[in-house]
């Protein structure tokens, strides 16, 4: 369902219809929440949030920071790292 389609509440009106906005949820449908005409929350299905969350942490999250810290040691630091080591071993 596009964004144009999806049923836009004011936040008064949203809270004086928030069962049927629930109801419209349990359904299966997407309800936007607006303040002074611009979007501020959507109420979507948990079953949608719950694979939006899964996919967001499956293609971000802490994998996404994989490979970002190459470069910030310089050439060799293992080996510096490894002999502090021995040291007080």
């Amino acid at each position: 369902m596009a964004m144009s389609d999806t049923p836009q509440y004011g936040l008064e009106q949203a809270r004086a219809q928030l069962p049927l906005i629930a109801s419209e949820a349990v359904a299966g449908y997407s309800s936007v929440i607006t303040r002074h005409g611009k979007p501020v929350a959507v109420v979507v299905p948990v079953d949608q949030w719950r694979e939006q969350q899964a996919r967001s942490l499956q293609q971000g999250g802490v994998l996404a920071l994989r490979g970002t810290g190459r470069g910030l040691w310089p050439e060799g630091a293992a080996n510096s790292v490894a002999q502090l080591r021995d040291e007080w071993a």
